[in-house]
């Protein structure tokens, strides 16, 4: 049986739909990133305390969002050196608007930038640490391989970026789905998983190194590795 609502909702148009969805749902951004906001988000920001972030270094966050986790990081780092992008406009500004208001981290003056090419020379920064949380899944191998071309550019020698992806243990040569709690992942549609070979591979004849971690005990199974920009070039 239809409601009102259903039956209503297709005439309204999306600039009244939009500022009433917000008025009425003012968490409305956190249903962006799929749930568990703020486990997820104290458990990056944990896991780069222990891994050996420190308030002055220079940190990117690729695939920022509205800022789960970074609100964590632009809270730890010092004024300015938090940068944060993503591809999706919307999540940014909730970012900003809401969740830096929120928790009082205007003053500390993060970098937010909606970008949706992986262009981080375009930053004109370079960073000791970054993160890329949850971004590979949803990444065709192409992007894949732009972003972290684009990532060896903006490094310093010796930093170190780590990057969650779901898993294909069976190696490449296994092309069905694979079905974990809560998600099912795909060889060649969202939401992607890859072996890790595949990124040893891209690596090559780069300054890149990548290791790979593991289970880290993220609550959807997505394991961790850490990519490492050579201390001289070549």
């Amino acid at each position: 049986m239809k409601t009102i609502t259903s039956v209503l909702s297709p005439l309204v148009p999306p600039f009244v739909k939009r500022p009433l969805k917000r008025l009425l749902h003012p968490e409305w951004h956190k249903g962006l990133v799929g749930g568990d906001w703020a486990q997820i988000g104290q458990m990056q920001i944990d896991f780069w305390l222990a891994h050996g972030l420190k308030p002055e270094h220079y940190f990117l966050d690729i695939g920022c969002g509205a800022l789960r986790a970074g609100v964590h990081f632009i809270r730890y780092l010092e004024t300015g050196h938090y940068f944060g992008i993503d591809i999706n406009r919307e999540a940014i500004e909730a970012g900003r608007q809401v969740e830096l208001v929120k928790h009082g981290l205007t003053d500390k003056n993060p970098t937010l930038v909606h970008m949706d090419d992986f262009d981080l020379p375009a930053l004109d920064k370079q960073f000791d640490y970054a993160t890329i949380h949850s971004v590979f899944p949803h990444l065709t191998l192409n992007s894949i391989i732009r972003c972290i071309m684009n990532l060896e550019k903006v490094l310093v020698p010796g930093g170190q970026c780590y990057a969650t992806f779901y898993e294909n243990a069976q190696g490449k040569l296994n092309l069905d789905p694979i079905v974990r709690s809560p998600n099912t992942t795909y060889f060649d549609k969202p939401l992607y998983h890859q072996d890790f070979g595949t990124f040893e591979w891209i690596c090559e004849g780069t300054d890149l190194d990548v290791e790979y971690i593991g289970d880290w005990n993220h609550p959807r199974g997505q394991m961790i590795m850490v990519f490492t920009k050579a201390d001289s070039p070549g």
